[in-house]
Parts: C-alpha cells; structure tokens; sequence
C-alpha cells in the first residue's frame, strides 16, 4: 500500500467519523428546542433530594439564566424541621405580605406513601433565614378526617376573593381517590377554611403535583397523570375551576415517567420553561413552550441545562439581582 493509498484512506475514514457526529447530534435533538436566553433574570429553585427521611429537607440551587442552576449549602439542607413528622416533601416557595414563605408535603416516605395529612409552612423576611414554623393537620376538616395523602401543596393569589389559594392532592382511605382539592389559607397562614374539590379526571385515573399558571387571561392546571406517568393539562377562566378537559391533555415530551412538574417564564421572552422530576432515573428532564401556546411543548436540549445535583420535586421563585447576590454569599 503506498503513501498516498493510506493518506487517502485516513481522510475517508476521517469524513466517515465526522459524519457519523454530525449524524448522532441530529438523531440527538431532533425535536429538541434551543434554549432561550431571557434579560435580566434570577432564579431561586426549592426543592428535596430524595426518600431517606435525612433526604427529605428544603434545599436551595440558584440560577442567572433559568436553565443552569447551582446548589447552595453544598446541596445540604437550609431549614431544619422541628414539628409535624420531621421530614418535608415537594416544597413550594412564593411571596406574600411582604414576606416569603415555604409550604411543603410533611411527610416521612418511611412511614409509607399513605401516611401524610398534613403541610408545612415556613415563613422568611430574607430568604436565609426561615421562622414560626406551623402545621396545618387536613384531618381536623370536616369530611377530610380520613385523609391520608396530602401532597404537593401549592399556592396561587386569587385576585376575585382577595386570598390566598392553597392546593394539593388529596385521598382519603375510605375511597382510595386521589384528586386536586383547594382551600383558602386565613390572614395569618396557620390553616384553611373549607375544602372543595378543585379538579377530578374523568378518566378515574388519579390526579397529583398540580402546578397552575396563569397566562393569557387561563389557568393552566398542569399535573401528573398517577397511571401513566405523564403530565396533562387542564384549563379554566377561574383559578377554582371548572377545569376543563381537551382531546388531547398530554404535555409530554419524555418517554420516561415524570412527576413534579414546574413551569416559569424566563424574564424577557415569551418563553415558559416546564421543569419535571424524572424520578425513575434521578433526573430532571426540561421542555419549553411559547406565551402563545402553553399545550405544544419541546424538548430543550439536555447540553442546555444543568440540574446535575439530583434534586427531587421542587418549585421556582424568581427573584432580583440583590436577592440573588445575598443568597450567594449566604451560609447555613
């Protein structure tokens, strides 16, 4: 074989390589949307790390783009929990009265999965360091004694009423039906007046994680289908609903099963970003839409994001550059 037949040969195999790359990547993110970049936009995500009851505590990652986030306290816990069954799940944090406050899932996972009727709250004037802890027991509501899941509460201001809206999935252990319930928080967030069913699926198939965004003058419900384990979506004019239910009510874009979800705008765009525990792989998968739209979802491509620190069911607050600064240089 002479010189020139092997450097013919190498360049061949060379084009060979580089088509098989350029090949992988379309296979890749075929599909997938690149990510946005938003203007001047901070990002606090609050979440858990897992099913061990040292695993199921608060824990902070920040981001400045929205799609790559940084754990705080080396991904170790920021607040101890001192009451209720002394581990917390699905932590939701939001702003009001001038404060900030975190509602969560009290619940220990090594009790098992239908033991919890209770949440938590946690409030905070500075996002460091988090007071007047209280327990809200679901189980001394009338017609809710039996209750025996109480998971992923939310909470959402309901302009028409002046209130603040918390709610969660429910199941009582007389039926075995788990569905969104909603209640208003009292003046001083240490209960709730009376439960009403917020959205029931028609399917009988059970309904948790409900995560509401408004957008376009309709509330978007989105939520875990529990015997498919995806996420579907339901609209109304009214954040108490009714919640109605299109043809095809499927968001998404994974083959794999998700919970958790969570959806935000990256500040300056019209882009919302649904963030999702991909549990079974101890993941977090990403996909985004359009102001627009809000049902038609794509994959952002997985270089695009870093969620690298394995967080479990979380939610997102944005926040100034000052709170970010402050959180930055925090300790615990």
């Amino acid at each position: 074989m002479t010189r020139k037949t092997k450097s013919l040969i190498s360049v061949f195999l060379s084009i060979i390589l580089l088509c098989s790359i350029i090949i992988s990547s379309i296979v890749l993110f075929s599909g997938c949307e690149k990510a946005v970049e938003g203007k001047d936009g901070y990002y606090l995500f609050c979440y858990f790390v897992g099913n061990k009851p040292e695993e199921e505590t608060v824990h902070f990652a920040i981001s400045n783009d929205g799609y790559n986030f940084s754990p705080l306290n080396d991904n170790k816990a920021v607040i101890e929990q001192t009451k209720g069954t002394l581990s917390s799940r699905d932590p939701f944090i939001f702003r009001a009265n001038d404060k900030y406050y975190i509602i969560a899932t009290d619940m220990k996972s090594d009790l098992g999965w239908n033991s919890n009727y209770s949440m938590v709250i946690w409030e905070s004037t500075d996002l460091i360091n988090w007071t007047n802890e209280r327990i809200i027991n679901i189980r001394e509501h009338e017609g809710f004694e039996h209750s025996c899941r109480v998971w992923a509460p939310e909470v959402i201001y309901d302009s028409e009423v002046n209130k603040y809206m918390v709610y969660w999935a429910n199941c009582l252990d007389t039926d075995w039906k788990t569905y969104m319930v909603y209640a208003y928080l009292n003046d001083d967030f240490t209960d709730v007046g009376e439960i009403k069913t917020l959205y029931q699926s028609t399917s009988g198939h059970d309904a948790i994680d409900g995560d509401i965004v408004y957008v376009n003058d309709t509330y978007y419900l989105y939520f875990k289908d529990e015997n498919e384990k995806r996420i579907k979506y339901v609209t109304s004019k009214n954040v108490t609903g009714p919640y109605v239910e299109s043809e095809n009510m499927d968001v998404t874009t994974t083959n794999k099963d998700v919970e958790g979800c969570c959806t935000y705008n990256i500040v300056g765009t019209d882009t919302y970003v649904m963030i999702m525990d991909q549990y079974d792989k101890n993941k977090y998968y990403m996909q985004s839409t359009t102001k627009d739209s809000m049902v038609e979802f794509k994959q952002v491509r997985s270089t695009d994001y870093n969620f690298k620190f394995s967080p479990r069911h979380g939610s997102m607050l944005i926040i100034s550059k000052e709170e970010y600064e402050r959180l930055s240089s925090a300790t615990w």
